[in-house]
């Protein structure tokens, strides 16, 4: 059972509380959110860790696979963030209207762990920093008077430096208190971080160039001292750094215009915190042997190492800003997810109150927070960096499934009164133009839906289009004078209109004018390029089946394209299993093993090209994932590939806390949700 798009819209928390998450987001605010959480614990921890113990310099490109997987990932979460803007949720959001209720708890109760373990590494990570500065007194005083942790990783070894962590309580403790006190207060204080957390990033790599040392990457096994599968484990590892940016998908409900700012802070974030990961590594493996490079506090003794022991303090300024802003981006997004699930009544409903003096739920905050606290003070950093990457990984994987599962469905209209749904696989020609125009026209000019008596910012896409389309004067909402207007808007290819004009700065209308003279001149080759590649592709598509692009998706043909999509991505899970544990034949190329590659390789291609034989749905939104099929099939590839990479016990850990999470779903939440409270309103209206 799923939840309609619209009923996520338009009902969402009516039913738990009168207060509502107040909306004071804009996109800088969502940026800065995602670069926070993000650049803290894989510029100043991962990086070194990584480079010590898997990769050697050839963290450089672990860092630069793992971000690009994300990136494939953050396109998709884009497309979503247009899709269903005004939720809170993130990934757990989004498979609830595609995949299934019981596929959405287990996404959202994976992202509840993704952010407990955030933000008690993150904890971890300052406390380490903070030992670091005192030349390990800390740690050494803790380890005697108080006694080690056992480790629970992989090696079964204790570390004889792992101590129960009352520093990193005490900061989680501290940083929750600042997240119950108000959203607008947390984004203030992450900003004046994420300012301070550049400077200093800035003065490492001028810093740091004075010290490189090209001889560091030809020296001590090169530039790959454990190969590409060194590279690829490490990529697994680094993937923790870029989790960062799925915070800015749980803010649908605080953001001021979330079907513009949510793709725009992802894609932004990702590429900002690509080149600071790429550069930091780079120099940090330029001015140290990777083999003496310190795990947990690289970048501080890095400089010591070099003599330059002043710029700790600055290094330290920095860290300190960079690790308290991660923590705060872990921290943030969880009890959001909490307060969505217990609002569709997933999991305990107290958890969705909201706090009418701070408008946060404080509750799932508080509880959220301590329980990230035990972790801090009871489980060591390295084990709590293992476990963190596989529960995003899965994430990203459905929500890019998800992406592609909703291409290739039928138009889906919904009536908001009923939360109803109604699949028009034929509309024909006229109407669809029609609602394609009312779009466009709202989305130019929002004086216009003013003036037909609705709100602008509910026309976010086609389908609210058509809907308000089907149930208004068509006459009033596409009338001769809005037609004009829009063609005229659409003739000067996104000129501002006068009254917009009066609104702006002499800066404002300068660059609007640059754009709009560049619009004109790369129109003309641009639009000559693509009906010259169109010409070419017309043939190649007849010969394989593919579909015109008017032809419009049916009920038949999205069942059709569900199974097929569904029994690519179980392929795609076994070809990685072939590719991990059968890497060593390939390498040493095995003829059996090359048979067998070449055998996956032909029929993924099949399975590709059966799934570009089904129809697309047009619905054009405002941003879309580029390139699909392929971008999220490589998504799903890419991500599932890192998941089998992560060791054992990573996988036993995960599993107990599904087993958990299982528990609690079909103990409270399949008995609780909303959907199941209303079942018989549903029946008739929740599309399959």
């Amino acid at each position: 059972r799923k939840r309609p798009i619209e009923a996520m819209r338009d009902d969402r928390r009516k039913s738990v509380t009168s207060t509502k998450l107040p909306k004071c987001l804009t996109t800088l605010d969502l940026t800065s959110l995602g670069v926070g959480s993000c650049g803290g614990t894989g510029m100043y921890v991962v990086s070194g860790m990584v480079a010590h113990e898997i990769a050697g310099p050839g963290v450089v490109f672990s860092f630069i696979i793992a971000g690009l997987v994300s990136l494939l990932s953050g396109m998709c979460y884009a497309e979503f963030g247009v899709r269903v803007p005004k939720t809170s949720g993130s990934a757990y959001t989004y498979s609830y209207v595609t995949i299934g209720e019981f596929t959405a708890f287990f996404i959202g109760w994976n992202l509840v762990l993704e952010y407990l373990i955030g933000t008690a590494s993150g904890a971890s990570a300052i406390s380490s920093m903070i030992d670091s500065l005192s030349n390990q007194t800390i740690g050494h005083w803790m380890v005697l008077h108080i006694g080690k942790l056992p480790s629970i990783g992989e090696s079964g070894h204790d570390n004889p430096n792992s101590y129960p962590d009352f520093i990193a309580l005490f900061i989680v403790l501290v940083m929750t208190a600042v997240i119950a006190a108000g959203v607008r207060n947390s984004v203030i204080f992450n900003n004046a971080l994420n300012v301070v957390n550049i400077l200093v990033w800035l003065f490492i790599i001028i810093a740091g160039i004075c010290f490189a040392d090209v001889e560091n990457w030809r020296k001590y096994g090169g530039f790959f001292p454990h190969g590409w599968s060194g590279v690829l484990r490490g990529a697994a590892t680094c993937f923790y750094a870029y989790i960062g940016f799925d915070i800015i998908a749980t803010t649908g409900d605080e953001c001021k215009e979330p079907h513009k700012s949510i793709p725009r802070a992802i894609i932004y974030s990702l590429a900002v915190c690509m080149t600071c990961y790429v550069t930091v590594s780079a120099i940090l493996t330029l001015v140290l042997p990777y083999t003496l490079i310190h795990e947990e506090s690289p970048l501080l003794d890095m400089f010591n190492h070099v003599g330059f022991w002043q710029a700790k303090y600055i290094i330290s300024v920095g860290a300190f800003a960079s690790l308290v802003v991660s923590l705060l981006g872990s921290l943030f997004p969880m009890p959001r997810v909490l307060y969505t699930m217990a609002s569709d009544g997933l999991v305990f409903r107290f958890l969705g109150n909201v706090m009418k003096y701070t408008e946060t739920p404080v509750i799932a905050t508080v509880i959220s927070g301590s329980i990230a606290a035990i972790l801090a003070l009871a489980v060591s950093l390295r084990d709590l960096i293992e476990m963190m990457s596989i529960g995003t990984l899965l994430a990203y994987t459905l929500v890019c499934l998800s992406v592609l599962l909703l291409r290739y469905q039928p138009v889906v209209l919904v009536d908001s009164r009923t939360n109803g749904c109604a699949v028009l696989p034929s509309v024909d020609e006229e109407h669809t133009s029609k609602i394609a125009l009312l779009f466009c026209i709202i989305r130019l000019d929002s004086s216009i839906g003013k003036s037909v008596g609705f709100d602008p910012s509910d026309v976010e896409t086609m389908e609210s289009a058509a809907e308000i389309l089907d149930s208004r004067d068509n006459a009033n909402l596409i009338s001769k004078d809005n037609t004009e207007k829009y063609k005229s808007a659409g003739h000067n290819y996104g000129t501002i209109n006068d009254e917009s004009k009066s609104d702006l700065d002499d800066q404002q209308k300068i660059l609007a004018e640059t754009w709009r003279r560049i619009q004109l001149a790369l129109y003309p080759p641009l639009q000559h390029i693509k009906y010259t590649l169109d010409g070419w592709m017309i043939p190649i598509r007849m010969c394989l089946g593919i579909p015109p692009k008017s032809e419009r998706p049916t009920d038949e043909t999205g069942k059709r394209a569900i199974r097929r999509i569904c029994f690519l991505a179980f392929y795609l899970i076994c070809f990685n299993v072939f590719l991990v544990f059968g890497a060593k034949h390939l390498i040493y190329k095995a003829w059996w093993a090359m048979l067998l590659l070449s055998f996956f390789i032909i029929i993924l291609l099949v399975l590709i090209l059966l799934v570009c034989q089904q129809p697309q749905n047009p619905t054009r939104l405002a941003y879309m994932a580029p390139c699909l099929p392929f971008l999220p099939i490589c998504a799903i590839w890419f991500n599932t590939y890192l998941m089998l990479k992560l060791s054992a016990i990573t996988w036993i850990r995960f599993i107990v806390w599904c087993f958990v999470g299982l528990f609690i779903y079909f103990g409270y939440g399949v008995w609780n949700s909303d959907l199941e409270r209303n079942d018989e309103k549903f029946k008739e209206t929740t599309y399959e």
